[in-house]
């Protein structure tokens, strides 16, 4: 059976943080405890702390400022689609709500949103995944996710309800996004997405077809993203 990498300090630390971060426990403004406290608080060496604290500072979480110490900023602002930081982050897990519409399976790969194959990912199979997800009750995206199943144990069979993708690949796969090219569309909604959304038939949606990045040299996450955008403006960097 393989056995998942084992996770950095550094990485643990990081992601300890970002939660406090994410779920309200620290908000912007608050200063993060020191360094010295947090060698004692994670029992781990200086540099690890300062290791955490500037991915931390890099992804715009806090502010690091000499002699003072680390200021939050907050959670990267703008809805994620449009953003690296992902949907949950950006919106925040109490606002945003997922529903699994297709259980990660493996597959063939039919086609990939326009998008051009390498034949390792052609030979590897596709990992297939849909979702629709809520902000605030409202449903607002709906999106197809597709990954070249390489080297991703036991992928199927992990929960996505409520999670996020990209954190997913974080904690288990040591798999970070890099950034990506993504193709925008205005079209009316089809009948899937009348049903999903609850509009009527010339309803106009934001589609997004996307390929993604990722730290991991040959793997990339593929997805067509529907967007409900009504009462939600979308923006970021990506």
């Amino acid at each position: 059976m393989k056995v998942e990498p084992s996770i950095p300090q550094h990485r643990k630390v990081y992601e300890i943080i970002r939660a406090h971060i994410t779920e309200g426990l620290f908000v912007e403004g608050d200063l993060l405890p020191s360094e010295n406290e947090l060698c004692t608080v994670h029992k781990v060496t200086r540099p690890t702390i300062r290791k955490a604290l500037d991915r931390l500072a890099n992804e715009g979480y806090i502010v690091r400022y000499q002699g003072k110490g680390s200021i939050v900023k907050g959670i990267p602002k703008g809805i994620g689609i449009l953003s690296l930081t992902g949907t949950t982050s950006a919106i925040g897990k109490d606002n945003l709500q997922t529903h699994i519409i297709v259980k990660p399976i493996i597959r063939n790969w039919k086609e990939a949103f326009t998008f051009q194959l390498t034949n390792r990912e052609i030979e590897s199979g596709c990992i297939y995944m849909e979702r629709l997800r809520f902000v605030n009750n409202k449903p607002v995206f709906f999106d197809v996710t597709m990954i070249a199943n390489i080297n991703l144990p036991r992928f199927t069979s992990r929960n996505f309800e409520n999670k996020s993708l990209f954190d997913v690949l974080r904690k288990h796969y040591q798999i970070e996004v890099k950034g990506g090219e993504q193709k925008l569309l205005a079209i009316t909604a089809d009948e899937r997405l009348q049903q999903y959304f609850n509009v009527a038939a010339s309803h106009p949606v934001l589609q997004l077809n996307r390929k993604i990045e990722t730290s991991r040299t040959g793997l990339f996450i593929y997805s067509q993203v529907f967007c409900n955008s009504d009462e939600y403006v979308l923006y970021g960097t990506f």
